[in-house]
């Protein structure tokens, strides 16, 4: 028992030092340094540089960005990001917001972006430092929604297992700045994005619900997805009218303008993958499973463990997935997606065991798993019998959607604090048959 549970540490040490890994090289400082030797930014001739960073990892954009400016030029810079992460940058207004779920602070931030917008002029360029969790951090509701109104919906969607594009279809349709938004309040000025990539395949549109790219679709759609969930009259008054309204008009509008944008990714999950796939040490076999990881961690739990329940005999071999998973809320427990896949993944191993010594990991890289000071879950064949001796059922707290409680029981969290950068989860199994 002292023996396997020395081989339980020693891979649960490693997988740690590898979830860090893949933290570090989505390091938005350094992709953007990259982005700016490659096209450094040029002085503007009467103009000012209109700076604004959203999202998780908008502290260390905006510092890059400041110090890559040409000496001299004229300069206005916002910064919002979430309530963890913020600082005080010398030179910019800086926005300390709500996420998951938007808040007052948010909706001033988004308001002083619009009013910077509005004054840009053809002389100005605008550069967009986007990064996961712009989408929250700044509401900027269309007319007649209030901010009670998108929390409302923003919790429904996170209640009910939407999907990010799905959410950030419907939180477009509700917005002044995303899906294009913020670009077509910046005519005519040009708009250079740099994005960090938080969502899975890095579709622009999706990642801080693409303010600067096009949208992701209609309010004719957004309404299905509410409808196909049966979710149509649990929606806000004032939403549904305003959902109702522009579907009607819809077909008569021309697409948006998005002429004076360009986009450039600097950073994202399938980076921080490959970089983990790099770091395994001498003797360890690596294969990265799925980079497009989704659906709901009920389901996926079961998968996963059937996805390497085959590891070769003979040697050490590491499992290596990256993407962003889903929860269904059936209780009123506290924890996140992570952490319940990380719990889940142990009891689908518990009633189908794996042989060998193993450890699963699920992370999120932004170093925070919903609404909980915790980044995830890293379980070992131990984990549910640590808990059991802890008093507490897993089963019945997972079914109450309390994986945060279940995992402390079991000293199985993942504590590294804010991280300042934000490419989606990872998730890592070592299983070790050598």
């Amino acid at each position: 028992m002292a023996e396997q549970q020395k081989d339980n540490q020693s891979l649960r040490d490693l997988a740690l030092a590898l979830f860090q890994v893949g933290v570090d090289a989505a390091n938005p400082a350094h992709g953007l340094a990259r982005a700016f030797e490659k096209h450094p930014l040029l002085p503007l001739e009467t103009g000012r540089y209109l700076i604004i960073a959203l999202g998780k990892a908008a502290n260390a954009m905006a510092e890059t960005c400041l110090k890559a400016l040409p000496d001299g030029t004229p300069f206005e810079a916002l910064v919002v990001t979430n309530y963890e992460n913020a600082k005080a940058i010398d030179g910019a207004s800086c926005f300390a917001t709500g996420h998951p779920v938007p808040d007052a602070n948010g909706l001033a931030a988004g308001q002083a972006i619009i009013a910077l917008l509005e004054g840009a002029t053809a002389k100005d360029q605008v550069i967009v430092l986007i990064s996961g969790g712009g989408s929250a951090l700044v509401p900027a509701p269309i007319d007649g929604i209030s901010l009670e109104d998108k929390i409302a919906v923003n919790k429904l969607l996170l209640a009910n297992g939407y999907a990010i594009h799905e959410m950030n279809l419907v939180r477009q349709t509700l917005s002044q700045l995303k899906g294009g938004g913020l670009s077509q309040l910046a005519h005519p000025a040009k708009v250079q994005s740099y994005i960090l990539s938080d969502v899975v395949g890095d579709d622009l549109s999706t990642i801080a619900s693409g303010p600067t790219s096009p949208p992701l679709g209609t309010a004719k759609d957004a309404m299905a997805l509410f409808a196909d969930k049966g979710l149509l009259d649990a929606l806000p008054g004032a939403v549904r009218t305003a959902l109702e309204t522009k579907a009607s008009s819809e077909q008569d509008s021309p697409p948006a303008d998005l002429s004076n944008s360009s986009n450039s990714l600097i950073g994202s999950n399938a980076i921080s993958l490959e970089a983990i796939l790099e770091a395994l040490p001498m003797g360890w076999r690596g294969l990265i499973l799925d980079d497009l990881l989704e659906g709901d961690v009920e389901e996926v739990a079961p998968m996963l463990r059937d996805a390497v329940a085959e590891a070769p005999n003979g040697h050490k071999t590491a499992y290596i997935w990256g993407g962003e998973t889903t929860v269904t809320l059936k209780g009123d427990g506290k924890g996140g997606r992570n952490q319940e896949l990380a719990a889940r993944f142990a009891l689908a191993a518990e009633a189908e065991p794996i042989t060998g010594c193993w450890v699963f990991l699920s992370g999120g890289t932004d170093g925070r798993d919903g609404p909980t000071d915790s980044a995830g879950g890293l379980v070992d064949p131990d984990s549910l019998a640590r808990m059991r001796d802890a008093d507490t059922d897993p089963a019945a707290l997972l079914a109450n959607n309390d994986s945060y409680k279940a995992l402390q029981a079991s000293s199985d969290h993942i504590e590294i604090g804010a991280t300042g950068t934000n490419v989606a989860d990872i998730q890592i199994c070592l299983i070790d048959r050598s």
